[in-house]
């Protein structure tokens, strides 16, 4: 992990914390939210190493795959506790947004994750995670939930500086010989 790397991150953090707004945690909702980001985490770095040798689109065929069965015991729990049925037949609208889940918000986003993965690496790409509040922000003022306040495009332009301090080419250093003004 490079130094601008980790510094672009911090960066991002913070752009991130300015959109969001301080807020109030409670110790579970802090505690969700630490394995929300370590499940994360998990889901990039077991698919680096896969990478190279499956490529993107079987890493990504292979997690929807493995998803099936973990929905499968969480279905049944939920069953067992809620005496909801384990399985229901979709109506048309539901049908409808279940088929967008799965193809758009599932596997096309795991394809474009682990493509980008392979491509720039998961530092790198671990920057784009800032976009998401950024993005849930934009969501909400095009749909009229809110309202855009000087705080969150602070926020957003901060975050934006920090996908570009972490995502610009590095600079090509040249030798301290060719560096020094007294040589000609």
């Amino acid at each position: 992990l490079g130094v601008r790397t980790l510094a672009a991150a911090v960066v991002v953090t913070a752009g991130v914390v300015v959109v969001e707004g301080g807020g109030a945690g409670d110790p579970v909702g802090v505690a969700l939210a630490l394995g929300a980001l370590a499940c994360e985490v998990c889901f990039s770095l077991l698919a680096v190493p896969l990478l190279p040798t499956l490529g993107a689109l079987r890493v990504s065929a292979y997690a929807c795959v493995l998803a099936v069965p973990q929905l499968a015991v969480l279905g049944l729990v939920r069953q067992q506790v809620s005496g909801s049925p384990f399985l229901a037949v979709p109506d048309g609208a539901e049908l409808a947004a279940l088929t967008y889940l799965a193809v758009v918000v599932t596997a096309v986003a795991f394809l474009l994750w682990y493509s980008g993965l392979a491509t720039i690496g998961p530092a790198r790409a671990g920057l784009f995670a800032g976009l998401l509040p950024v993005a849930a922000l934009v969501a909400s003022v095009v749909l009229g939930f809110e309202e855009p306040t000087a705080r969150s495009v602070v926020g957003t332009l901060v975050v934006g500086a920090g996908l570009v301090l972490g995502l610009a080419p590095a600079r090509a250093r040249r030798p301290l010989a060719h560096r020094l003004p007294w040589r000609a």
